[in-house]
């Protein structure tokens, strides 16, 4: 039901279509974006746009939709944005919590990583503008880790074509190396802090005086 409603949207209104299908992925979380992007892609390989532009629609969907959940947590702060999750079908406030406990966590790099995790590629907007990060620190971030998660599944639906449900599958396998990931890199950047931390501590590196006997 979803499939056909997102290719009649694509086969309608061509790229606009596909940035607006995309685009509600990000306000409403129940639309999955391993489904809908493999789609564009599929469009793409029956000439309905080409793949640059399946690209650059998606992404500009993709973008479009979280800098509006964005605005939302900026204007509607914490409270009252947790209020609104909770009206929202099939989602959970419980999702909003953990997305924003990781980004108190993690900060920019949960931005950026946050656009390759399901659900998390949905809320990771709203804890961005309730805490208002800098917008075009935001903006570059959204839109890099966007093109990325787009390129993966667009390019693979066009690829497959009309085997493009297959790419679902293979979505969970994905999400597990982003999510290694992120892990390796906050390990590295933990172990790089302490390093540096070590070596201009003084006390670190302070030589103890001689006790006399």
């Amino acid at each position: 039901m979803l499939a056909e409603w997102a290719v009649d949207v694509m086969e309608s209104l061509g790229g606009v279509g596909a940035a607006v299908v995309v685009g509600l992925d990000n306000l409403f979380p129940p639309i999955p974006s391993e489904l809908v992007l493999p789609l564009a892609g599929f469009s793409a390989s029956k000439g309905v746009f080409s793949l640059p532009a399946a690209l650059f629609w998606t992404t500009l969907g993709s973008v479009a939709g979280a800098v509006i959940v964005y605005l939302a947590g900026m204007l509607l702060g914490r409270d009252r944005t947790r209020r609104l999750v909770a009206r929202i079908p099939l989602v959970r406030v419980t999702d909003f919590d953990k997305t924003e406990a990781w980004f108190t966590r993690h900060g920019t790099k949960a931005v950026f990583f946050g656009r390759m995790v399901p659900l998390f590629r949905s809320f990771i907007s709203l804890p961005a503008g309730v805490e208002r990060m800098n917008f075009p620190q935001f903006l570059a971030l959204t839109t890099l880790g966007s093109l990325i998660w787009n390129t993966v599944f667009v390019g693979a639906g066009y690829l497959l074509g009309e085997n493009w449900h297959r790419v679902e599958a293979y979505a969970g396998i994905f999400q597990k190396l982003v999510i290694a990931a992120v892990a390796v890199a906050l390990t590295l950047f933990v172990v790089t802090r302490l390093r540096q931390r070590s070596k201009t501590d003084p006390e670190a590196t302070a030589v103890l005086p001689r006790v006399k006997r």
